[in-house]
């Protein structure tokens, strides 16, 4: 069984702390005290990590691995709702969490068929037990300009070279992609990369 905690925070810049024995009330008023704050909190069998306020690399790379995913759905035609960072868990699952950025395909349900989530500080809630915990099908780890798939198969997550959703989607381009300094370009590239795909496979009579 995973650790529930990666590692703790070891120097005074560490941009998050993590509180023991934390009760689902003192969550939730913790929840009220620090509104407006940008603090976040994740919940984890009363280990609770606060988050200081998110950075511009963080949203940075959020927003350009986000916009890549949505090209290469749109020119699939892909139908896909965008779930954002609405808080997942309730008392009731012991673990609470809002991810950086989540979808469901197809229709919309009440967990995310995929989350995706940018690391800059290692250590915290190990966030795979979270969402095991949720039974979310798939999550995406961005760091440093790298993207980790992850699959959940028999109740565990088991790291994967290609997505379970999109099997033919080239991971390691969309992350090249995702490390260009200009999301505008970026994003354009990759969309005439994936039109120039999509063509090839319907005249080889692929689709």
């Amino acid at each position: 069984m995973n650790s529930p905690v990666i590692a703790k925070p070891v120097t005074p810049k560490t941009s998050y702390v993590l509180l023991y024995n934390v009760s689902w009330d003192q969550l939730e008023k913790l929840d009220v005290d620090l509104e407006g704050t940008g603090a976040r909190l994740t919940y984890l069998d009363g280990i609770l990590e606060i988050m200081s306020p998110l950075s511009d690399d963080h949203e940075d790379a959020k927003s350009t691995t986000s916009r890549l995913l949505e090209a290469y759905l749109r020119e699939n035609k892909i139908r896909f709702y965008v779930r954002g960072s609405a808080t997942l868990g309730k008392r009731k699952d012991g673990t609470r969490r809002e991810p950086d950025e989540s979808y469901n395909f197809g229709a919309k349900k009440s967990i995310p068929d995929l989350i995706i989530e940018i690391t800059v500080t290692s250590g915290g809630i190990n966030k795979l037990e979270v969402y095991k915990r949720l039974k979310v099908p798939e999550v995406w780890f961005w760091e440093d300009g790298l993207l980790s798939v992850y699959c959940l198969r028999d109740e565990e997550y088991e790291k994967v070279s290609q997505s379970f959703f999109f099997p033919d989607l080239d991971i390691e381009l969309l992350a090249q992609y995702s490390r260009m300094a200009d999301q505008y370009d970026a994003v354009n590239e990759f969309s005439q990369v994936i039109r120039e795909q999509f063509l090839a496979a319907f005249d080889e009579g692929k689709i």
